[in-house]
């Protein structure tokens, strides 16, 4: 959650309820992406009444796929269930999530998005536009219409946490693993308070991480543009020498002004890619912590914990006792829902 002052009461009115009546023990994390509003105040006000409640706060904002990284690496939970805290996706649904991944033995439950009606029609476009390319270069085994609401058994939490990627983006990385999964739809509902915090720059920065991520395809679109601008640079080469033969030299430059506009977009386009792969290259050479964790109310104190992702899988975590901290958590922008369920039949790797 990130800024969620207004839409916190309700949120805690409607998911309390739903994990009460699961008849399991269970813990509730909530990842607090480095909230300026009220948001901090309200969760130590609620955690009072609501023991289950934990409290995870990252020192910064540092997005939603690294306070999700956050929540998975702190979870605990047998299974553990992501849900932003917006309420557009229903807390309701997490009872059939679980009966579904322990009847059919699942280690992955998605909440597909059946309805977008509260959504406007340009994001509606836009998702629909996200989902047909990411299905086109990571592989129809990314469901469409769904985002970061979905049940993950503990098998398949702790082989997301040995992945080595840094900027991890879950909804392809998730049924890139291979688990056994299902699938619960919903209704999207608008939001019931505030804001979002996902403006259209993060979608595009989304959209980017997803491509770039999971395939070498825009590095192979320069291949073929770079192979296009050459056949276009033979053919104006015939024309500037036919005009030239036929002394016709002045005519040319408006051919000659395009071919060089032409050329010199395919190069900035072309370097513009491997800018990207080259970034996340760099990225991952400097292995720096992708969320600082200020505290975590399991410990009942305050830390300062850097945790990154290092080479070979192995996570990494550095603590420097500040008021003394520990572990524990879920997504960023949203609250985690995780049942610590007793190991059924739907632990299976």
């Amino acid at each position: 959650m990130y800024n969620e002052e207004e839409v916190l009461p309700a949120l805690v009115s409607r998911l309390r309820p739903v994990l009460a009546d699961l008849g399991v023990g269970y813990e509730v994390v909530a990842v607090d992406d480095g909230s300026t509003d009220r948001t901090a105040e309200l969760l130590a006000a609620f955690r009072l009444g609501w023991p289950e409640l934990r409290v995870i706060g990252l020192r910064r904002n540092s997005g939603h796929q690294a306070a999700l990284t956050a929540g998975l690496d702190r979870a605990h939970g047998a299974y553990v269930v992501s849900i932003d805290a917006d309420l557009q996706d229903p807390p309701e649904k997490i009872p059939e999530m679980l009966g579904l991944a322990r009847a059919e033995s699942l280690d992955i439950v998605y909440g597909i998005r059946a309805d977008r009606a509260s959504d406007t029609g340009f994001k509606r476009w836009t998702a629909g536009l996200y989902y047909r390319l990411v299905r086109r270069l990571a592989g129809p085994s990314v469901p469409a219409q769904a985002g970061d609401f979905r049940l993950l058994s503990r098998a398949a939490v702790e082989a997301l946490k040995a992945l080595p990627d840094q900027q991890r983006v879950y909804r392809l990385l998730v049924p890139w693993l291979g688990f056994p999964s299902g699938e619960v739809t919903y209704e999207r509902a608008p939001r019931p308070a505030g804001q979002s915090k996902y403006p259209l720059g993060r979608m595009i920065r989304l959209a980017v991480d997803s491509v770039t991520g999971f395939s070498a395809a825009p590095l192979r679109i320069a291949t073929w543009l770079g192979g296009f601008a050459f056949l276009v640079c033979l053919g104006l080469m015939v024309y500037t020498l036919s005009a030239h033969a036929f002394q016709h030299t002045v005519p040319g430059w408006t051919s000659l002004f395009i071919g060089v506009l032409f050329i010199g977009a395919v190069q900035l386009v072309c370097v513009g890619l491997l800018g990207e792969y080259v970034g996340r290259i760099y990225t991952a050479v400097q292995n720096r912590p992708t969320y600082f964790i200020g505290h975590d109310t399991a410990a009942g104190t305050v830390a300062d914990t850097a945790v990154g992702t290092a080479s070979g899988g192995a996570a990494r975590t550095a603590a420097v006792p500040s008021p003394a901290g520990s572990p524990g958590a879920p997504p960023t922008g949203s609250v985690n829902a995780q049942a610590p369920v007793p190991q059924g039949p739907g632990r299976r790797s």
